[in-house]
C-alpha cells in the first residue's frame, strides 16, 4: 500500500458517495461501506502497487460497478499513457488523446495461437492451481509475465488472447468483467462461473478458446 492508494481511494469514496447516494462501496483500502440497496462501486485504488512504484505504467485505478453478483459497468484508468479503457452494455471502448475506439478481442480459434499473460506464477495459491496454470502455457504459443490490470485490457483490445491468474479479489476483477464482455471475450472463475468473488480467473477472447483452457484445469 502507497499514500497514493489510500488517497485515490478516500476521493472515491467522498465523490461517488456525494453524487449516487445510497451506493454501497467496497474499497481495497478501507473494506466495505454498506449502501441502502444491493448496488456496490468496487474500486482497487491502484492495481499493480509493484508496478506504480517502479515507474511501469501497467497499474491502473480500477473502477466497478455491481449489482448482487452482476458485473454492470467498469473502467481502467492509467493517467500516465492517457487512457481510459470503459465496458458496460452499450459496449467496450478505449478514449485517449480525446479519441474513442471501439475494442474487439481476437478470435483466435487455437489454444497453439494464443498468447497468454500472466501477472506472475506466484500468485497461485497452491500447487495444483500452478500445475492447472502450466498445463495452458505449456500449449500456449507464447507466454509472458507481468501486466496487472493492464494486460485484461489488452486482451479487450485485442492484443492478446488468454489472461490465466489466482488469488484475485472482487475488486481485482470485477470492473475488469464488463470491459472484457463487452468487447466479444469470456471471463469466469474455474467452475465457470462469473468470477465476482475473485479467485482463480480465466479471461479469454473468444468461447471456443475459453472452452480449450476450461478442458485443461
Amino acid at each position: 500500500m502507497t499514500c497514493a492508494d489510500r488517497a485515490i481511494e478516500a476521493y472515491l469514496r467522498e465523490e461517488l458517495g456525494r453524487r449516487f447516494h445510497g451506493f454501497g462501496f467496497i474499497g481495497e483500502e478501507d473494506g466495505v461501506t454498506p449502501g441502502d440497496s444491493d448496488i456496490n462501486w468496487v474500486v482497487d485504488p491502484i492495481d499493480g502497487t509493484k508496478a506504480f512504484i517502479s515507474g511501469f505504467p501497467t497499474w491502473g485505478i480500477l473502477l466497478g460497478l455491481q449489482q448482487g453478483d452482476r458485473a454492470l459497468a467498469g473502467l481502467m484508468c492509467q493517467p500516465v499513457t492517457g487512457e481510459l479503457f470503459y465496458g458496460s452494455a452499450a459496449g467496450a471502448f478505449l478514449r485517449q488523446a480525446g479519441q474513442m475506439v471501439a475494442m474487439q478481442t481476437r478470435q483466435t480459434a487455437r489454444l497453439e495461437e494464443a498468447l497468454l499473460y500472466c501477472t506472475h506464477e506466484s500468485m497461485f495459491a497452491n500447487e495444483d492451481n500452478l500445475a492447472r496454470f502450466r498445463r495452458v502455457a505449456a500449449q500456449a504459443r507464447l507466454q509472458r509475465f507481468g501486466g496487472d490490470c493492464y494486460s485484461y485490457c489488452m486482451l479487450a483490445l485485442g492484443q492478446i488472447d488468454l489472461v490465466v491468474e489466482d488469488t484475485l479479489q472482487p475488486y481485482d476483477i470485477v470492473p475488469l468483467i464488463p470491459i472484457i464482455e463487452a468487447a466479444g471475450g469470456v471471463v469466469t472463475d474455474i467452475q465457470g462461473k462469473t468470477p465476482v468473488a475473485g479467485g482463480f480467473v480465466i479471461a479469454a477472447a473468444n468461447r471456443q478458446l475459453h472452452e480449450q483452457v476450461m478442458s485443461l484445469i
